[in-house]
Protein backbone atom coordinates (compact mmCIF):
# COMPACT_ATOMS: atom_id res chain seq x y z
CA UNK A 1 0.00 0.00 0.00
CA UNK A 2 1.40 3.37 -1.00
CA UNK A 3 1.14 6.46 1.16
CA UNK A 4 1.31 9.99 -0.11
CA UNK A 5 2.32 13.22 1.58
CA UNK A 6 -0.09 15.13 -0.66
CA UNK A 7 -2.46 17.36 1.28
CA UNK A 8 -5.05 19.45 -0.54
CA UNK A 9 -4.81 22.28 1.98
CA UNK A 10 -1.13 22.81 1.20
CA UNK A 11 -1.87 23.43 -2.48
CA UNK A 12 -4.75 25.83 -1.89
CA UNK A 13 -3.47 29.37 -2.44
CA UNK A 14 -6.86 31.05 -2.05
CA UNK A 15 -7.17 34.13 0.17
CA UNK A 16 -10.85 33.41 0.74
CA UNK A 17 -12.04 31.75 3.92
CA UNK A 18 -12.40 28.00 3.61
CA UNK A 19 -15.84 28.15 5.25
CA UNK A 20 -18.60 28.01 2.70
CA UNK A 21 -22.11 27.63 4.01
CA UNK A 22 -24.68 26.29 1.57
CA UNK A 23 -28.38 25.56 1.60
CA UNK A 24 -31.04 24.61 -0.92
CA UNK A 25 -33.00 27.37 -2.58
CA UNK A 26 -36.53 26.58 -1.45
CA UNK A 27 -38.05 28.06 -4.59
CA UNK A 28 -36.56 24.94 -6.26
CA UNK A 29 -35.31 26.81 -9.29
CA UNK A 30 -33.05 24.88 -11.62
CA UNK A 31 -29.35 25.66 -11.82
CA UNK A 32 -28.72 26.28 -15.54
CA UNK A 33 -25.24 24.75 -15.48
CA UNK A 34 -25.83 21.58 -13.46
CA UNK A 35 -29.58 21.13 -14.09
CA UNK A 36 -29.91 20.44 -10.36
CA UNK A 37 -31.73 22.42 -7.68
CA UNK A 38 -30.10 25.82 -7.17
CA UNK A 39 -28.23 26.42 -3.93
CA UNK A 40 -27.66 29.44 -1.72
CA UNK A 41 -24.23 30.21 -0.30
CA UNK A 42 -22.73 32.02 2.70
CA UNK A 43 -24.87 34.97 3.92
CA UNK A 44 -27.91 34.00 1.84
CA UNK A 45 -27.80 30.45 3.24
CA UNK A 46 -27.65 31.75 6.82
CA UNK A 47 -30.52 34.16 6.18
CA UNK A 48 -32.59 31.25 4.83
CA UNK A 49 -31.74 29.19 7.90
CA UNK A 50 -32.84 31.97 10.29
CA UNK A 51 -36.09 32.42 8.37
CA UNK A 52 -36.76 28.66 8.51
CA UNK A 53 -36.27 28.69 12.28
CA UNK A 54 -38.80 31.53 12.64
CA UNK A 55 -41.41 29.89 10.40
CA UNK A 56 -41.17 26.36 11.84
CA UNK A 57 -43.55 25.14 14.54
CA UNK A 58 -42.67 22.69 17.29
CA UNK A 59 -43.25 19.02 16.33
CA UNK A 60 -43.06 19.94 12.64
CA UNK A 61 -39.67 18.31 12.13
CA UNK A 62 -39.53 14.55 12.56
CA UNK A 63 -37.03 13.38 15.19
CA UNK A 64 -36.42 16.99 16.27
CA UNK A 65 -39.68 17.98 17.91
CA UNK A 66 -38.22 20.96 19.80
CA UNK A 67 -36.96 22.76 16.66
CA UNK A 68 -38.55 26.11 15.73
CA UNK A 69 -40.28 29.09 17.33
CA UNK A 70 -43.88 27.86 17.48
CA UNK A 71 -45.33 31.28 16.60
CA UNK A 72 -48.51 30.30 14.73
CA UNK A 73 -50.36 29.85 18.00
CA UNK A 74 -49.86 33.54 18.77
CA UNK A 75 -51.43 34.77 15.55
CA UNK A 76 -55.00 34.59 16.83
CA UNK A 77 -54.27 36.07 20.25
CA UNK A 78 -54.92 39.69 21.11
CA UNK A 79 -51.69 41.46 20.28
CA UNK A 80 -50.53 43.22 23.44
CA UNK A 81 -47.16 44.50 24.56
CA UNK A 82 -46.46 41.48 26.85
CA UNK A 83 -47.28 39.11 23.97
CA UNK A 84 -44.90 40.96 21.66
CA UNK A 85 -42.14 40.66 24.28
CA UNK A 86 -42.85 36.91 24.53
CA UNK A 87 -42.60 36.55 20.73
CA UNK A 88 -39.30 38.47 20.72
CA UNK A 89 -37.91 36.19 23.42
CA UNK A 90 -39.01 33.03 21.62
CA UNK A 91 -37.45 34.14 18.33
CA UNK A 92 -34.22 35.20 20.00
CA UNK A 93 -33.87 31.99 22.05
CA UNK A 94 -34.66 29.72 19.09
CA UNK A 95 -32.11 31.40 16.83
CA UNK A 96 -29.43 31.30 19.52
CA UNK A 97 -30.16 27.62 20.13
CA UNK A 98 -30.37 26.35 16.54
CA UNK A 99 -28.12 28.72 14.58
CA UNK A 100 -24.62 28.78 16.12
CA UNK A 101 -23.19 30.79 13.19
CA UNK A 102 -24.94 34.00 14.31
CA UNK A 103 -25.49 36.16 17.38
CA UNK A 104 -28.82 37.97 17.63
CA UNK A 105 -28.62 41.74 18.04
CA UNK A 106 -32.27 42.79 17.91
CA UNK A 107 -35.75 41.42 17.24
CA UNK A 108 -38.56 43.79 16.28
CA UNK A 109 -42.19 42.62 16.21
CA UNK A 110 -44.90 44.84 14.73
CA UNK A 111 -48.62 44.20 14.49
CA UNK A 112 -49.87 44.95 10.97
CA UNK A 113 -53.64 45.34 11.28
CA UNK A 114 -54.14 46.27 7.64
CA UNK A 115 -52.53 43.07 6.35
CA UNK A 116 -53.83 41.03 9.31
CA UNK A 117 -50.59 39.62 10.65
CA UNK A 118 -47.26 40.12 12.39
CA UNK A 119 -44.11 41.54 10.85
CA UNK A 120 -40.94 40.12 12.46
CA UNK A 121 -37.54 41.66 11.75
CA UNK A 122 -34.38 40.05 13.14
CA UNK A 123 -30.97 41.77 13.09
CA UNK A 124 -27.98 39.56 13.74
CA UNK A 125 -24.24 39.39 13.26
CA UNK A 126 -22.67 36.47 11.45
CA UNK A 127 -19.55 35.15 13.16
CA UNK A 128 -16.56 36.46 11.22
CA UNK A 129 -18.51 39.12 9.28
CA UNK A 130 -18.42 42.75 10.38
CA UNK A 131 -21.67 44.04 8.89
CA UNK A 132 -24.98 43.19 10.58
CA UNK A 133 -27.60 41.29 8.59
CA UNK A 134 -31.37 41.73 8.76
CA UNK A 135 -34.08 39.20 7.94
CA UNK A 136 -37.74 40.10 7.95
CA UNK A 137 -40.74 37.87 7.55
CA UNK A 138 -44.49 38.31 7.73
CA UNK A 139 -46.78 35.89 9.56
CA UNK A 140 -50.31 36.23 8.26
CA UNK A 141 -53.49 35.18 9.99
CA UNK A 142 -55.26 32.76 7.69
CA UNK A 143 -58.56 31.05 8.36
Amino acid sequence: MAYSNYDASTTNQSKRSNRIYSDLNLSFTKNPATKDVARLFDVQAIKRSVKNIILTNKYERPFNSDFGCNLRGFLFENITEPLMVLIKDRVSMAIEKYEPRVSVEDVIVNDDEERNGLNIMVSFAINGVETPVTVSTFLQRVR
